[in-house]
């Protein structure tokens, strides 16, 4: 496999959930058998690259991203040497891997976790990970109020080896995700090690879980919150946050890069960083740090040009700081799918909460049309992509999965309150038929709906008018124009309502026009090239978007009708 320079600057990777990719045993589950049989998809689908999301041993009480042994596979994933032979025939497709790597919590049920509870208090083991003494006369109060993201409180108090009750360990996510003590030095040699055998098979980089976590203050500091919660990753806010965006968790990273950097070809990291502030984002995309770092401006949950303007121009000036990529994010296995997002009525809305999950009014055939506008814009703007799996079909979110079917800890530690994750992780649809719609031989661990039949990778293979057909065209007509990989970017004027921006310069420069309001407006004068919806007499319907080669003749709209 050839190796540009710097390859990630412009790569479009392509997430995959891996529960719900394809099976490939039958079992009900993903795979990695499901997922090498469909590498060939991805290919032709033209992205560069593919993310993993966990694949290591798990009990699964979030999904993977509580691992147990980082060194091997899940026993339901298939073995290491799959892993292996994944990543080989992938790289022989000309795609790389990007595998996930869960730095701020461990399973309870890891090797470390369980020698520290047998340890007991002031062992080196349990200094590992977080065990305090709780608060009051007789340490039944928890030694903080900080909460976990996933609802209720981040400590639990254990039961010590002599039947007493015990000290306390902090878990910001679920009870079953033990943080990790990373002002301890086995902690960081750990990691690195970790990261040099999975190098060492192939694997290509790292997308890092909770990048702005990790590192935490030792004097344990109050938030002041009063029992309230921090919705999931909500961005951090102030300048010395306990547990969030610590200055220490940037030795970590460079430790991470040189790493990386002894490989040849180096290895790549991309993190998963929620801040909103781009002088303090920068920091993690300094030279020895991380390459890229999601940036997830696009998951604004209105479709509002103003809002979006800004979105992009934060983005941008974040990079800029750094002199990194920007990398567009639209939707992931953590948020509503932007179908359904883009479906919903005006409302004040955030990412996360209830109201995220709120979708009174629902018009998904309205959010479709919605999110093939998108796709172009996220796909023309500079720097590199990251597509969810199921974002190419126009994958709705699953609204209706039934409670005892839901799999998310945040579905239970809200009380039912919530409904989670599980909605934008149902298993694709590969063919119209079967009781899986072809994602494997025996049904599937959440349940589809019947109507994504119709949406099936198989049928929309053979619809030029199709989600599936407008990304293909997308990705091969971004491949093709050397503008639409460079690092020139201007807005253009025009109306409130229209996001108009030029890549590149000269005869070969790509005009972008977004329409995000209700009224026609005029498409730029030149050789359109693709175009999200059918234009009529020159001009770009509502919800809709167009890529023109400005220095060239006006030419019909090469894309058939949706």
């Amino acid at each position: 496999m050839t190796e540009p320079e710097q390859w990630w600057r412009h790569a479009v990777v392509y997430q995959v959930y891996l529960r719900s990719f394809a099976d490939g045993d039958g079992d009900g589950t993903g795979d990695l058998t499901g997922l090498r049989s469909r590498l060939a998809y991805l290919a032709d689908l033209g992205v560069d690259a593919l993310w993993v999301n966990p694949w290591y041993p798990s009990p699964l009480k979030d999904g993977g991203y509580d691992v147990a042994d980082y060194r091997d596979i899940h026993p339901q994933f298939g073995t290491l040497a799959d892993a292996e032979a994944l990543v080989a025939q992938a790289h022989a497709l000309g795609l790389r891997v990007l595998a996930d790597i869960v730095p701020n919590h461990t399973s309870d049920q890891h090797r470390w976790f369980v020698e520290a509870l047998a340890a007991g208090p002031g062992s080196p083991a349990r200094d590992r990970y977080w065990f305090v003494d709780g608060r009051g006369p007789r340490g039944d109060e928890p030694p903080t109020d900080w909460p976990s993201v996933f609802g209720g409180g981040a400590w639990t108090r254990v039961t010590e080896p002599d039947g007493r009750p015990g000290q306390w360990y902090l878990h910001l996510f679920d009870a079953s995700q033990p943080d990790l003590n990373w002002g301890n030095p086995q902690v960081v040699a750990e990691f690195e090690d970790i990261l040099r055998f999975w190098f060492d098979r192939g694997v290509d980089g790292f997308r890092i879980d909770v990048g702005h976590g990790l590192a935490k203050d030792p004097s344990l500091p109050d938030l002041g919150l009063s029992g309230s919660s921090e919705a999931l990753l909500a961005v951090p806010h102030g300048d010395d946050h306990p547990y969030w965006d610590r200055p220490e968790v940037h030795a970590v990273y460079r430790g991470w890069r040189a790493v990386g950097d002894s490989y040849d070809p180096p290895r790549v990291f991309v993190g998963e960083v929620w801040l909103d502030e781009p002088a303090r984002l920068a920091h993690y995309l300094r030279p020895d740090e991380l390459h890229t770092s999601f940036a997830f401006e696009l998951t604004d949950p209105d479709w509002d040009a103003a809002r979006f303007r800004a979105a992009i121009d934060a983005a941008v000036a974040a990079a800029a700081v750094a002199r990194a990529p920007v990398t567009w994010v639209l939707s992931n296995h953590d948020l509503p799918r932007h179908v359904s997002r883009y479906g919903r009525p005006p409302a004040e809305r955030e990412r996360f909460g209830a109201a995220a999950y709120d979708f009174t009014g629902l018009d998904v055939a309205l959010g479709r049309r919605r999110a093939r506008a998108a796709a172009m814009l996220s796909l023309a703007l500079p720097g590199s992509v990251y597509l969810y799996q199921g974002e190419e079909l126009g994958l709705e979110e699953v609204l209706d999965i039934a409670d005892e079917l839901r799999d998310d800890p945040i579905f239970a530690r809200s009380g039912g309150t919530l409904p989670g994750r599980d909605g934008c992780r149902v298993p694709l649809p590969w063919e119209p038929r079967g009781d899986s719609l072809g994602f494997g031989s025996n049904g599937a661990w959440l349940p589809q709906p019947r109507s994504w039949a119709d949406l099936a990778a198989s049928v929309q293979a053979a619809d030029p008018t199709s989600m599936l057909a407008l990304y293909r065209r997308a990705l091969a007509r971004r491949r093709a124009e050397p503008a639409l990989v460079s690092d020139g970017f201007a807005w253009r004027p025009g109306p409130p309502s229209v996001l108009a921006f030029v890549r590149g310069e000269g005869e070969d420069a790509v005009e972008v026009l977004v329409n995000l309001g209700p009224d026609p407006v005029d498409a730029p004068a030149g050789e359109v090239l693709l175009a999200s919806h059918d234009l009529a007499d020159g001009q770009v319907p509502p919800d809709a978007a167009v890529w023109v080669r400005a220095g060239r003749e006006p030419a019909s709209d090469p894309a058939p009708p949706a």
